[in-house]
């Protein structure tokens, strides 16, 4: 399960957040780009933009339910 202390610091402020144990897998980048982005030179993904409709909600919430490490985390109700 992802660590809110271990988040890296590039995620936006909001519920849901990356953190260090990513593997730089892609899938929460292709499950929802309108959220998630790519560090280039760390190769890890964080959260760039929070979701504001229902259907970033979801994607971010199938991210996170896909995700193989358990790096995405929902720090929100």
């Amino acid at each position: 399960m992802a660590d809110i202390a271990n988040r890296y610091p590039e995620n936006v402020p909001g519920k849901f957040f990356v953190d260090n144990q990513c593997i730089d897998c892609d899938l929460c980048r292709e499950t929802s780009p309108s959220n998630f982005t790519r560090n280039d030179d760390g190769g890890y993904s964080f959260v760039f933009k929070q979701p504001t409709t229902p259907e970033e909600e979801a994607q971010c919430k199938e991210a996170m339910e896909g995700c193989p490490v358990e790096a995405i985390g929902n720090n929100g109700p």
